[in-house]
């Protein structure tokens, strides 16, 4: 479903991402691993337009998209929940949702708000209030749930449970679950190993902006020294 192929970014002078290259297969959920400030946040932002490439391409169903737009890549198929989140803060719940709905494409069953509801329960009973007035994990699920509403068939999640209490995190991880069940694909950015564990099919780590290791999960569990070398604190 999508490739990215010797992807390169700049910030000013700065290199960031060097050769980046992974893949994600239809209905996968892959995560990108590594500590702060390894990259996984501008390889989001490079494929979603945010940071225009300076190299390489960002292949989505066979059509490259590297160096279209934001919007165009969103209408393309692409869904991408910021780490910031991003709420429309004086709109209530229900608004917020409406916002980001979109049609949904032939044969997809589309999301509805009350589809979203049964995905997030907590949203269901503060469908009027402001975006402002939740809570960080609330706000985090309302981000998702607005992303769904345009009907993508990929979903780019930027650390979805950074700074989350332990019980939203559990409840982020069985929504994530039933998202893959309906059959979407699904990229992570992640500094939670554990989390990742939980969710991901497939693991890629990253560190200074490069592809060290890649493959599945199993196989990142057996391999110690790959953690202990990019991903330990």
């Amino acid at each position: 479903m999508l490739e990215v192929q010797n992807l390169g970014a700049h910030y000013g002078r700065a290199h960031i991402l060097q050769d980046v290259g992974f893949s994600v297969g239809a209905g996968q959920v892959a995560v990108l691993l590594g500590r702060n400030g390894a990259g996984k946040s501008t390889t989001m932002k490079a494929i979603m337009g945010l940071v225009p490439p300076s190299a390489g391409r960002v292949v989505f169903e066979g059509r490259d998209l590297a160096g279209q737009p934001p919007h165009a890549i969103a209408r393309a198929g692409i869904g991408y929940v910021p780490e910031e989140r991003r709420i429309f803060a004086e709109l209530t719940v229900d608004e917020n949702l409406l916002v980001g709905q979109r049609p949904a494409p032939a044969g997809m069953q589309p999301w509805t708000p009350e589809r979203l509801f049964t995905l997030f329960p907590n949203l269901a009973s503060m469908r009027k209030r402001p975006g402002g007035r939740m809570s960080g994990g609330e706000q985090q699920m309302l981000t998702i749930a607005r992303t769904l509403m345009g009907n993508p068939r990929l979903l780019l999640l930027d650390e979805p449970s950074e700074g989350l209490a332990p019980v939203i995190v559990e409840r982020m991880a069985a929504a994530i679950g039933t998202i893959k069940e309906g059959g979407l694909s699904i990229l992570l950015a992640e500094q939670n190993l554990h989390f990742a564990r939980v969710v991901a099919d497939h693991a890629v780590v990253i560190e200074t902006g490069r592809v060290r290791w890649a493959g599945t999960m199993a196989a990142l569990d057996a391999a110690e020294d790959v953690r202990e070398r990019y991903l330990s604190l």
